[in-house]
């Protein structure tokens, strides 16, 4: 099961890097990023568990979820759980919607709930796409050259 895990990794980085050829710099450096960012998530969304990690949702739920003003207006999705010393959520990474190149910001759990839209659940914030815009760039982890 492992072997098959890694050549579909191998697999999707290789159609990745494929489609970037005609990308720019920026472009090819984001894809790369969110490729990492991917990894990184599904594999501590997997070693979370089924356990809650916040907002009532599991890790997975929250990976899954969309970030949304209270009127429904999408601003982005969530792309990585961030964990504080102890273990807690302290924030999500956020790909924040119509950003071209892409680019990602760190929100902090104060002033988001969990809602249910449909059969899936989002996350709420009082924030707007311009006050979400001016927050800095999120830190993205160091890579080793690995992608």
């Amino acid at each position: 099961m492992t072997t098959n895990k890694l050549t579909m990794a191998t697999l999707a980085a290789s159609c990745a890097l494929l489609a970037a050829c005609g990308d720019s710099a920026a472009e090819q450096e984001a894809e790369r990023m969110e490729d990492q960012m991917e990894m990184q998530a599904d594999q501590s969304a997997a070693a979370a568990g089924m356990d809650e990690a916040a907002l009532g949702m599991t890790e997975t739920q929250l990976l899954d979820a969309d970030l949304m003003t209270a009127d429904g207006t999408d601003l982005g999705d969530v792309e990585m759980v961030r964990r504080g010393a102890d273990g807690a959520v302290s924030g999500l990474v956020i790909e924040l919607e119509d950003t071209e190149p892409d680019r990602w910001v760190e929100v902090p759990m104060d002033g988001l709930t969990a809602v249910t839209n449909g059969d899936d659940m989002d996350i709420q914030t009082g924030m707007t796409a311009e006050e979400l815009a001016a927050l800095p760039d999120a830190e993205m982890p160091v890579t080793n050259g690995a992608m």
